[in-house]
């Protein structure tokens, strides 16, 4: 299936389980899907079923906001007591859409709790309490943990009471994103059949002699903590210089702060020398890294922020990140605030999960579950940047349950394809909105737009926010529009940015020369040791050029 086509399924109301091999887009569905709903006004939970997967979609586990915590079991005095939790009963009972990432890692008697509990908060018997429920995730990827003894069918979410009445339209995404090398997504989808063939493992014996081109030592990968942080340790205790710590800073809920700082790559106590190899463990794509970017630190600028050198030879100051956990409404309950970075000699596989690496050392030679080696190779996009040192035979195996399963979404998805059209969905994509109570007025979500884009943009200044924007090249209508002001506030703005910014190339928004021409004409004039009249320069031009261009020409003189 195409994202179109999910991304419609999902805008129209109906239950989903978005699943897919690694790099098919499963998280940028999601997030567009996210985007779609706030924008308008649809409280949407975005959960995970780990800490770390959480992070990734900037929600938290769906263990708290379900309130199920490590509970195995739910009685009705649990219920009622939940109920009297002004926090659960506030998002539980307001919830209109449910995102679960990662499913592959709740154990489904965990799902069963979930849908429990939103039956009691919402009064009402419908799967999931009549509210739209959204899973994704790879059945191929880890696991969820179980008791000693527990076979797959006891712990696999597809086989809970709970997935089968919700009645899931199956959307398989199809189109592969990340492998660009055919040979690594061949091993990949035969990992998946649970038949790797011999032609595989001879690709993946030879990948013990690659020579990697990057000349940064390559990200190690392996399947134990003690190994990644023994690797680590000893290479920056090798570094000259002086270590400088930075420690993160938190605030709100005590409860929900331990689990940020279980869950974000970012360490609370962060340590690095000049020279220390670096990743990126958060997205952002405006200061140019994403989850997964690799880089080595160089030196420490005046205000002692780290400055990383990328693959790219691009050099980036590194400033605090912001891990949140929000409620449905996007007012933050905890915050944690660290440099994005960690250590980045070695890192576990459990932790790469969602990561994308340009180049890796792999050890499997220790795997002890299925789905390791697959998450492992799935990081990368090619076989040529894989140092394989090490691996056995559990590294490719699959789950037998998890490739039925598969299987038989591959075909539901098909079946769904084929039974819905894409016009009729977006057709009936505006009543579920209205049915949850968001706006479907196009003005409304224009400027719910805006507000959500400069929230993200953090405490700039209101220039900085309008130098963002002219760097994209909109045009100044455009940017009024989606900031919400008025055009002649934006050139107003282009003023003081051309003399503050002197070196930024900005010819894209400088009016005709015979405009410029005129208005430079009377500017000279006015300017002899008096102060700038925009309304003289207007007489002057006998209102022919307007104020908006006279501003706009302003800025280029």
């Amino acid at each position: 299936m195409q994202q179109e086509k999910a991304l419609a399924l999902l805008k129209s109301g109906k239950n989903v389980f978005l699943t897919g091999s690694a790099g098919t887009g499963k998280t940028y569905v999601l997030n567009q899907y996210i985007s779609y709903l706030k924008a308008r006004k649809v409280p949407v939970a975005v959960t995970a079923s780990t800490g770390i997967a959480a992070t990734h979609m900037n929600g938290m586990t769906i263990h708290s906001w379900a309130g199920i915590g490590v509970k195995e079991h739910l009685t009705p005095s649990n219920l009622v007591t939940m109920k009297t939790k002004k926090y659960l009963k506030k998002h539980l009972e307001k919830a209109k859409i449910l995102i679960i990432d990662e499913i592959s890692m709740l154990h489904k008697n965990q799902l069963n709790l979930v849908n429990t509990v939103l039956q009691y908060f919402k009064n009402n018997q419908e799967p999931f309490g009549g509210i739209q429920i959204v899973l994704s995730g790879d059945f191929f990827q880890l696991p969820p943990i179980g008791k000693p003894g527990e076979k797959s069918r006891d712990k696999f979410s597809f086989m809970s009471e709970a997935w089968v009445h919700a009645n899931l339209k199956i959307c398989y995404l199809t189109e592969q994103y990340r492998q660009s090398d055919s040979s690594l997504n061949d091993i990949l989808n035969e990992i998946r059949t649970g038949k790797t063939s011999q032609k595989s493992w001879e690709l993946l014996k030879n990948a013990t002699e690659n020579k990697l081109k990057n000349k940064e030592e390559p990200t190690k990968l392996f399947t134990h903590n003690y190994d990644v942080d023994t690797i680590n340790a000893q290479h920056l205790s090798t570094l000259e210089g002086r270590t400088k710590t930075f420690k993160a800073s938190t605030k709100g809920n005590i409860k929900l702060i331990e689990t940020l700082k279980n869950s974000v790559l970012a360490g609370e106590n962060l340590e690095l020398k000049i020279g220390a190899k670096v990743m990126f463990v958060k997205n952002n794509v405006e200061k140019g890294y994403v989850n997964g970017t690799l880089g080595k630190v160089v030196e420490f600028n005046s205000e002692g922020f780290p400055r990383v050198r990328i693959a790219n030879r691009r050099t980036i100051t590194v400033e605090q990140e912001n891990w949140t956990i929000q409620d449905d409404h996007s007012r933050v309950l905890a915050s944690f605030n660290q440099f994005p970075l960690r250590l980045a000699w070695a890192i576990t596989i459990h932790k790469c999960q969602g990561m994308t690496l340009d180049e890796a050392e792999i050890d499997l030679s220790k795997t002890f579950e299925r789905g390791q080696g697959y998450v492992a190779l799935s990081r990368l996009k090619k076989l040529e940047s894989l140092q394989l040192k090490g691996i056995n035979e559990m590294a490719l195996l699959v789950d037998g349950l998890a490739h039925k399963a598969d299987l038989r979404f591959q075909e539901l998805s098909n079946e769904i394809d084929e039974s819905f059209d894409l016009e009729e969905l977006e057709a009936v994509a505006p009543l579920f909105i209205k049915k949850c109570g968001g706006t479907v007025n196009t003005r409304e979500i224009k400027k719910t737009q805006n507000k959500i884009k400069e929230k993200k943009l953090g405490k700039k200044s209101t220039y900085e926010i309008t130098l963002s924007y002219l760097k994209q090249k909109k045009s100044i209508e455009q940017i009024a529009e989606e900031r919400g002001v008025t055009v002649g506030t934006i050139s107003s703005h282009l003023i003081k940015i051309c003399k503050d910014h002197p070196k930024e190339d900005f010819s894209f928004y400088q009016p005709k020369k015979a405009i410029l021409q005129k208005v430079k004409e009377i500017y000279n004039l006015q300017t002899k040791g008096k102060p700038i009249s925009l309304k003289a320069i207007y007489d002057g031009l006998n209102g022919k050029v307007s104020y908006d261009d006279i501003k706009l020409s302003i800025a280029f003189l």
